[in-house]
């Protein structure tokens, strides 16, 4: 068996996963502090104490490790949500775990995840994007990573796609999170509202379903998709991929977006080499394929 473990922007999520990818046991755990060294202290004390757990339950060869931001030879680089800078918890956690353990950036492994057992399967050359509070990207190609060495790469978020726009948190102006993230699609449409962040992606998606006629609502997403369209051709013009998986929130409004995202992207002028269709699909695995892909890890 191995241990995947997912760090998000508020959650550690651990599961044990067996050699078809299903997680027979999960523990989940909420971040809510954000003082640096007391999220270092909770990480790697759950980390350990789930671990210890397991240890006697299950024969565990080794552990994978999921978490936003850049990854370098198992050291956390930069990590924005969680506060995080060269922060070596491998080695913090080897103190005390005796077991093999490798990291990559979560929307990598969960990139792994679906191109092993989700909707990237039998694809030679696929796009991964995670869309929620940010955008996270990855390139796989004949069933392995696009590894561009120390700064790994496929940061599509930060891709600018307007000049002198919106300044992002990682000090760029007019990048692709800015415009297409689900954070900015759902904060525009709490506005309409006059809602709070309290308001989830569930009551949202209600109330826009609810709206169908309301024109600022039908503007938001005609916006959202024309700039979605834009960042997205930006990447079929480079890599011209078999398929493109969206993941991350935007899956729960896929039955809203994702036709109208389909249809546009081939009727704009934006792709170099024109098609009638652009294969896009949501991913399958949901908020388990950090954990499923981190376990995946070479």
């Amino acid at each position: 068996m191995k241990v995947g473990i997912d760090l998000g922007g508020s959650h550690i999520g651990i599961g044990i996963v067996d050699n078809k990818g299903n997680i027979v046991e999960k523990f989940e755990k909420r971040l809510l502090i954000k003082d640096k060294k007391e999220i270092k202290n909770i990480i790697e004390n759950y980390i350990n104490e789930i671990i210890s757990k397991l240890n006697d339950k299950y024969e565990i060869t080794n552990i994978g490790i999921a978490v936003p931001g850049t990854v370098y030879e198992n050291k956390i680089e930069k990590c924005v949500n969680l506060k995080l800078k060269n922060y070596d918890i491998v080695s913090k956690l080897k103190e005390k775990i005796k077991y093999p353990i490798k990291m990559a950036n979560d929307c990598k492994c969960a990139a792994l995840a679906e191109n092993r057992y989700g909707v990237l399967k039998n694809y030679n050359r696929a796009i991964f994007l995670t869309i929620g509070t940010g955008i996270g990207g990855a390139v796989i190609i004949e069933n392995k990573l696009l590894d561009a060495g120390k700064y790994p790469g496929c940061e599509f978020g930060h891709m600018v796609i307007k000049k002198d726009g919106l300044l992002c948190k990682c000090g760029k102006k007019g990048c692709f999170e800015k415009y297409a993230s689900m954070k900015t699609f759902k904060d525009k449409i709490r506005k309409i509202f006059n809602l709070d962040e309290k308001t989830n992606g569930k009551q949202i998606l209600e109330l826009i379903k609810k709206n169908k006629e309301n024109e600022n609502i039908n503007k938001i997403i005609d916006e959202y998709i024309e700039n979605l369209c834009i960042g997205i051709s930006n990447l079929v013009n480079i890599f011209e991929p078999e398929i493109i998986g969206i993941g991350g929130s935007f899956i729960y409004f896929s039955d809203i977006l994702l036709e109208k995202l389909r249809n546009q992207i081939v009727k704009k002028p934006y792709l170099f080499n024109k098609r009638e269709l652009l294969n896009i699909k949501p991913a399958k695995l949901g908020n388990d394929a950090g954990i499923i892909g981190s376990t995946l890890l070479e």
